[in-house]
């Protein structure tokens, strides 16, 4: 069950690894304006907040990276479900004052390897 586990919370590093790109780099490009339904005048004027944000967001992976590869299993459980709460807070907070999409794409997630992390 721990791979089952591990794999979720992978996907769950890897959309933050794409979050980061989007909002760092692709931010005022056309897949960015798209995905965060953003005009260009709004993108230009948001541009450095957006690359804030996915730094954060690069924070999240690195976080959840760490859990998968730490040596020791209980302080690797510890540090993934850390990460993993850091991520649903977050998602929650971005869908009460963005877009309740955040809280699909984001929490639900995570918090379904949380879930599969707590059943190992």
């Amino acid at each position: 069950m721990i791979w089952i586990a591990n794999i979720l919370v992978a996907l769950v590093a890897a959309l933050h690894a794409y979050f980061l790109v989007l909002e760092m780099f692709l931010w005022d490009k056309p897949l960015g304006l798209k995905t965060f339904r953003n005009t260009p005048d709004k993108a230009e004027i948001t541009k450095v907040l957006a690359a804030n944000q996915g730094l954060y967001n690069g924070f999240l992976t690195a976080g959840l990276v760490w859990g998968l590869l730490h040596g020791n299993p209980a302080f690797a459980f510890q540090i993934k479900a850390f990460f993993l709460l850091c991520v649903i807070v977050a998602g929650a907070y971005g869908a009460m004052t963005v877009s309740t999409r955040i809280l699909m794409v984001q929490a639900l997630p995570a918090a379904i390897a949380l879930v599969a992390l707590f059943l190992t």
